[in-house]
């Protein structure tokens, strides 16, 4: 390169000055502090004996606690596919210009977030005290089947039917946000085409609302796995109730505690991990824009300094 092109040549803010991080006092005093307690619960978790962990080993993978885990799983699939299913269609029900429509979805949303959970699912576990014969039919109209309510609302039935309804309240919402973050002019333009509610829905909205919807959503996953362990009120064999039959024979509390917090443990992060790669299949679009737009204005930079 020539002299006459190294003084007209624009040096970059990098060559011109050389940015060192401050080193900041209580950073380092933070650092110390949080090596510190580190350190102090490894020393407590492995010289209290009270902890017994001979015995977490040992009943992790007993046959008693597998059997709850996999209770607990199946029960966090089931009322999750079936949250979103209704969740899906209050959203849109939420989401009509109907007023009567819209107001009943409203309504539900409006219960369903406003009770505990814990109550609805004593609720429906004692429904059979409000309604002994269940019916299903038209209302007003003929009857198709009728039954005893204890031959349905069994502990487990309960359970689904208590842990599915909170769901979909709190999933209708979720993805009320991610269809509204939608452009409007999407469905707009989708209308000019000629294509019915339901393609632009299905086609259209909901595969670019996604984007928004999946972290909450995986988010979700996580809390309903850990409200199970409410459904051990209801006598329901799933990973709490395991633990607790067990130590209630063993009186041995906090071991059997662990290993059902090892198990959540273990669910949730596995969870976490497939929520990661969910987002990352449908945020692949907005990533791919993003480096291409980083690639272009590194290009434009690098033909400026030349």
């Amino acid at each position: 390169m020539s002299t006459v092109e190294s003084a007209t040549r624009s040096a970059t803010p990098e060559e011109e000055l050389q940015i060192v991080p401050r080193r900041s006092t209580g950073t380092i005093i933070g650092a110390v502090v949080v090596a510190l307690l580190g350190a102090w619960l490894l020393w407590i978790l492995a010289t209290n004996p009270r902890f017994e962990w001979g015995v977490v080993r040992h009943y992790f993978t007993h046959k008693a606690i597998a059997r709850g885990a996999l209770l607990t799983l199946e029960l966090t699939v089931i009322s999750m596919v079936l949250g979103v299913l209704l969740g899906v269609v209050l959203a849109v029900m939420r989401m009509t210009r109907n007023p009567l429509v819209s107001g009943a979805a409203g309504l539900y949303i409006w219960f369903f977030r406003g009770t505990p959970l814990l109550i609805q699912l004593i609720f429906w576990f004692n429904l059979a005290a409000l309604f002994p014969v269940i019916t299903i039919g038209i209302p007003f109209g003929p009857t198709f089947y009728s039954g005893s309510a204890n031959a349905f609302i069994t502990p487990l039935s309960a359970a689904l039917l208590g842990l599915t309804l909170n769901e979909a309240a709190y999933m209708a919402e979720i993805v009320r946000g991610g269809l509204l973050g939608v452009d409007r002019g999407q469905t707009e333009a989708a209308q000019a085409l000629g294509l019915g509610r339901g393609r632009i829905l299905g086609r259209i909205v909901l595969p670019q609302a996604m984007r928004v919807i999946i972290p909450p959503t995986g988010n979700q996953a996580i809390s309903m796995l850990k409200n199970t362990s409410l459904v051990s009120v209801l006598g329901v064999g799933d990973l709490l109730h395991s633990a607790q039959i067990v130590y209630s024979r063993t009186y041995q509390t906090i071991p059997l505690l662990i290993v059902a917090s090892l198990w959540y443990l273990v669910f949730t992060t596995v969870l976490g991990i497939g929520q990661h790669y969910i987002e990352r299949h449908f945020g692949r679009g907005s990533t791919t824009l993003v480096a291409r737009t980083r690639k272009r204005r590194n290009r434009s930079v690098e033909g400026k300094a030349r």
